[in-house]
């Protein structure tokens, strides 16, 4: 059969990855076409468009690229009509792929939604068109399920699909050593607005921690020339596709918000939580956004398990004394790890990819 799918971000390439191999593992002949990135190309699928030209983050700079995302919009309907696939499957990315669902739903096709848009952090009424639109909703956190009950919309929990991923780099995975000096992990994101505000900030601990190896993770699509003009002439390693051998390794780290907060946990690494965004754009999603938390292992946790350093809290001064914390107070951490070990358990078994396929195919026939 022939599966159209849809990832906007880095996250969306990694589950998509690996949710083309569970469908080529369940159907042998099937024929993926996909926008997404370097994991799902290599899983077999056809990349019609990379993700590094669709990731556009906050408000103002959406409406800064609001000619290109409509010309990305148009383009891709008619290349799913060109292509007539017997399932189109979403991948969270809800401001491009709604509109796309909208879409397809007038033109009949069957329609997946895997990894659900936040709905029940902003736009609630959203549910109204996935209702309307999408034939299978595949959720991955387990509040999701309840969230959609309320709306009586029946989805399916899948598992997290970070659980097969962490599982296997785990446990079967050789670790690659980077330093000899304990490390601490910089994830400062993949798009290079987000790098271009938070890597300086997160830099700026170095001179206050010399005891350890700073480690910066590239984001595959990004090129070196950007982490290079900012990391400067300071101490600091620079690594590419290594990210979860750096975090096997790390002491600690000053991670990004969004899924690479949890994937860190799942690793077992006491972090902090780093955002700081456009300030009109920030200011709006505090008028809108309904979370209490912006870090993924604070709300599937329903607690403040890690430390959020949030906009102008992202500073030098608290960063170095949330750092300090998660290095040096054993008590803290040993209560932290406790509740990684809970987080893990609530996510659910290993075969998110191997039930979302099934989920697909069958919806598929």
């Amino acid at each position: 059969m022939r599966y159209y799918i849809i990832a906007g971000e880095a996250s969306g390439d990694l589950h998509g990855g690996n949710l083309i191999r569970a469908i080529h593992e369940q159907d042998a002949n099937a024929d993926v076409r996909c926008w997404g990135g370097d994991h799902m190309q290599a899983a077999g699928a056809t990349l019609v468009k990379h993700y590094r030209d669709l990731a556009f983050m906050g408000f103002v700079e959406v409406i800064g690229h609001l000619g290109t995302i409509f010309r990305n919009i148009d383009f891709c309907k008619k290349d799913i009509s060109a292509f007539k696939p017997d399932v189109l499957v979403l991948i969270d990315y809800p401001g491009f792929n709604m509109h796309i669902a909208e879409w397809a739903n007038q033109q009949g096709l069957k329609i997946a939604y895997y990894v659900s848009p936040q709905v029940w952090a902003w736009k609630e009424n959203r549910v109204k068109k996935i209702k309307r639109d999408v034939d299978k909703m595949l959720v991955i956190l387990p509040f999701e399920v309840d969230f959609y009950k309320k709306w009586d919309y029946k989805v399916t929990y899948v598992g997290h699909p970070l659980i097969e991923v962490v599982s296997h780099e785990r446990n079967d995975v050789p670790v690659q050593p980077i330093s000899d000096k304990p490390i601490i992990a910089i994830l400062p994101g993949s798009r290079s607005q987000e790098i271009k505000v938070k890597l300086p900030i997160m830099l700026q601990m170095v001179k206050h921690f010399p005891e350890y190896c700073f480690v910066v993770a590239q984001a595959s699509a990004q090129p070196d020339s950007l982490y290079k003009e900012i990391i400067g002439n300071e101490p600091v390693l620079l690594v590419k596709g290594q990210t979860y051998n750096l975090l096997k390794q790390a002491k600690a780290g000053l991670i990004t918000s969004g899924t690479a907060t949890l994937e860190t946990a799942l690793f077992g690494v006491p972090q902090v939580v780093c955002y700081k965004g456009n300030p009109i754009s920030f200011w709006m999603a505090t008028k809108i956004v309904k979370v209490k938390y912006i870090s993924l292992v604070n709300l599937i946790m329903d607690k403040p398990v890690v430390t959020e350093l949030i906009q102008d809290e992202l500073t030098e001064a608290n960063l170095k004394k949330a750092l300090s914390r998660i290095l040096h107070d054993a008590a803290y951490i040993k209560e932290l790890k406790k509740d990684y070990e809970t987080l893990w358990h609530k996510l659910g078994d290993s075969h998110a990819s191997s039930l979302a396929a099934k989920e697909i195919i069958t919806l598929a026939s």
